[in-house]
């Protein structure tokens, strides 16, 4: 059975009550009552067709809902020169030409998100041992005063580099919010990557000050990472200060480190600073720096603008997962993947923000769970792994919480497959709105997304993002519909990044995106459009199959693979045979339950599972069992690398791996010789 046949019909429709007090079907009515739509745009799908073929005044109309504060030379509610500037030019041919957005308007990406002064709370800090700090609106203002305060002091401004070695707890948020008031660039990693992976990322864009733990947590273990930190500041000679936050209260010196001192006491110097203060740039200044995994050499650093990384992050909390005031929001992230910046936008619309630091299944399967109930949460985001490890190991989240609370549930990392859609109806919740979304670091938001006032159907994110010239086309850039092709978009939007760092002439960004099909982002998803206007991901277009000629997602492989019990997860990949040019089979990879044995029933139930709901062009021509399944930093399985290995190819950046030591089984796999 296709993924088109398996969404025949809703899993899940939204109340007509709720469908209509949305968010978006809200801004659906005020762009009516106000003429900027005609009555013929009826729904988020004809919103979004809309939007496309005006961008200028959707994008405008989404800065005067979401009220943003800025200066610029039009009016207070639209004070910018022009919305689109060089619109119909979707390639950055140089450093400071291509699409240009909202022209003399200047706002602050940190005073957006530290609008609420009241005592609500902001932040919510948990761990494994539960529920750990919050802080007010309030406080969080104050923190963030006190540490930009310090910042200054030791002279960063505008366009400098302050960089944060970290677990995801409130003094990332802080550090960055105080960052960026003043016009300062953020980026971070997590506390699980190496010493090799942290400088090949931050000695790329010469931070002034970093901000590091003393340690983490994960999976009850007590990580020390004092150590670590001494070898990345002495690799990174532009640091002026480093700041410790004693995240597990080990203690120690610090005064030998650049600048060294332990986070509280540099709040406690500025503890007279109460009220933070906002520095206004233009909307295209630069906020966060992000990376590619660099699994083929050193990452690329991408450079996101503040005023597109707001508007776009606005959009979609409020409008397409219908986040509120007062709301509470959780992501389960690291401060190294860009769902955490995307989790913290949630403080734009007012909302509480969850931070939990440690393993998502520690100190037991029901943990995040656990965290929902007591928290209230009512939007809930994770990974398309981690539901499927969930369904695998039996749990059953509605057997134990309530979780009244909870309206939304978001998956992302890689395609959620449609048997995951089957259990969080049946086994989180019944009556949520679930919504497959995906997008990438490279824009540091999503193209496809949830809409809230329609149906959900299995296997399928609903609809592409508004604004978003989203498609999906042949090899030349024709339309296809029916079949896969690449995931494109064909027109500007403001999360573009506004370059990649240490690229004067824009080569590098033009290579990243634009030379595939001329003039046209090509994402690197491999991607088919549904008969509901939705999407489904079928994997990464750089992995996919073409044995005999037949271009195979590799997602589509694994949705059937992790239905048979005895695998936990799977790895498929292209062999070409060195004997006979031209000639290929798919070779899959299985991690097993522990106790099971790959004999040759589980490689029958393997491989009929997949013929009779893939196609036989899916199916392995050989299965091997192997003990570990290789990963980047930011948890995604790394089909490429596993490619090159058994290829006989060097890894040009195993520290780009959070196991590089799995790729050791790969390298002259017996099933795999003489082929």
């Amino acid at each position: 059975m296709s993924a088109m046949e398996d969404s025949a019909a809703p899993l899940w429709t939204p109340a007509p009550q709720r469908a209509e007090g949305s968010r978006m079907a809200g801004f659906l009515r005020d762009l009516r009552a106000r003429g900027v739509i005609p009555e013929s745009v009826g729904d988020a799908h004809a919103l979004q067709r809309w939007s496309v073929a005006h961008p200028e005044a959707f994008w405008g109309a989404v800065w005067q809902a979401a009220g943003f504060l800025a200066d610029g030379p039009g009016t207070p509610e639209a004070p910018w020169e022009a919305v689109l500037e060089e619109g119909d030019r979707m390639v950055p041919p140089g450093p400071t030409s291509g699409p240009r957005w909202f022209t003399g308007a200047r706002l602050n990406f940190a005073e957006h998100l530290l609008r609420r002064r009241d005592e609500g709370v902001a932040l919510v800090g948990w761990t494994e041992a539960g529920a750990g700090r919050r802080l007010t609106w309030a406080e969080l203002a104050r923190e963030v005063a006190r540490a930009a305060a310090a910042l200054r002091a030791v002279g960063v401004g505008e366009g400098d580099r302050v960089v944060g070695y970290l677990p995801n707890i409130p003094e990332a948020v802080i550090a960055m919010l105080a960052a960026t008031s003043l016009g300062a660039l953020w980026s971070s990693c997590s506390p699980d990557f190496g010493t090799r992976g942290v400088v090949d990322r931050f000695g790329q864009v010469a931070p002034t000050v970093l901000v590091a733990a003393d340690g983490y947590t994960y999976a009850g273990k007590r990580i020390d990472l004092r150590e670590r930190v001494r070898e990345v500041v002495a690799a990174l000679p532009s640091v002026r200060a480093t700041w410790v936050v004693p995240h597990l209260g080990e203690g120690g010196d610090v005064a030998d480190l650049p600048g060294g001192a332990w986070w509280p006491d540099v709040l406690a110097a500025h503890g007279h600073e109460v009220t933070p203060r906002f520095t206004r740039l233009p909307f295209n200044h630069p906020l966060y720096i992000l990376y590619s995994s660099g699994t083929t050499g050193l990452p690329k650093c991408m450079v996101h603008g503040a005023g597109g990384t707001l508007l776009q992050h606005w959009k979609e909390l409020a409008l397409h997962t219908d986040l509120r005031a007062d709301d509470v929001l959780f992501y389960f992230t690291t401060c190294g993947w860009m769902m955490w910046n995307w989790l913290v936008s949630g403080l734009s619309v007012g909302a509480t923000v969850v931070l939990y630091d440690g393993a998502p299944l520690a100190p037991d399967p029901a943990q995040l769970w656990r965290m929902a109930e007591a928290e209230r949460v009512a939007v809930f985001g994770t990974s398309a792994k981690y539901l499927a490890v969930l369904e695998k190991e039996g749990v059953r989240p509605r057997e134990r919480f309530t979780l009244g609370a909870l309206r939304t549930i978001l998956s992302t990392g890689s395609p959620l497959a449609a048997h995951s859609y089957d259990f969080v109806y049946r086994d989180i919740k019944a009556d949520v709105h679930l919504a497959s979304i995906s997008g990438g670091t490279d824009i540091v938001s999503c193209f496809a997304l949830g809409d809230p006032t329609g149906p959900v159907y299995r296997g399928e994110l609903q609809m592409r993002g508004l604004g978003m010239a989203v498609d999906v086309t042949d090899e030349t850039g024709r339309p296809v519909r029916g079949e896969a092709g690449e995931l494109v978009c064909t027109r500007p939007f403001p999360s573009m990044p506004v370059a990649f760092w240490n690229d004067p002439d824009g080569r590098l960004y033009r290579e990243a995106y634009f030379t595939h099909i001329p003039g046209v982002w090509r994402h690197g998803d491999w991607a088919e459009v549904t008969a509901h206007d939705g999407l489904v991901i079928h994997g990464r277009s750089d992995a996919t199959l073409n044995p005999g000629g037949v271009r195979v997602g590799t997602a589509e492989i694994y949705r059937q693979v992790e239905q048979v019990p005895e695998v936990l997860e799977g790895l498929v990949i292209e062999q070409r045979s060195a004997v006979t040019p031209g000639e290929s089979r798919v070779v899959l990879f299985v991690r097993l339950r522990p106790g099971m044995a790959l004999d040759a029933g589980v490689q029958e139930r393997i491989r009929r599972r997949v013929r009779e709901h893939a196609s036989p062009h899916h199916v392995p021509k050989v299965i091997v069992a192997v003990p570990d399944i290789p990963r980047t930093l930011s948890g995604k399985i790394t089909e490429l690398a596993v490619r090159d290995t058994v290829h006989g190819r060097p890894v040009r950046n195993t520290d780009a791996l959070a196991n590089p030591e799995a790729l050791a089984f790969f390298a002259g796999v017996p099933e795999l010789q003489g082929y």
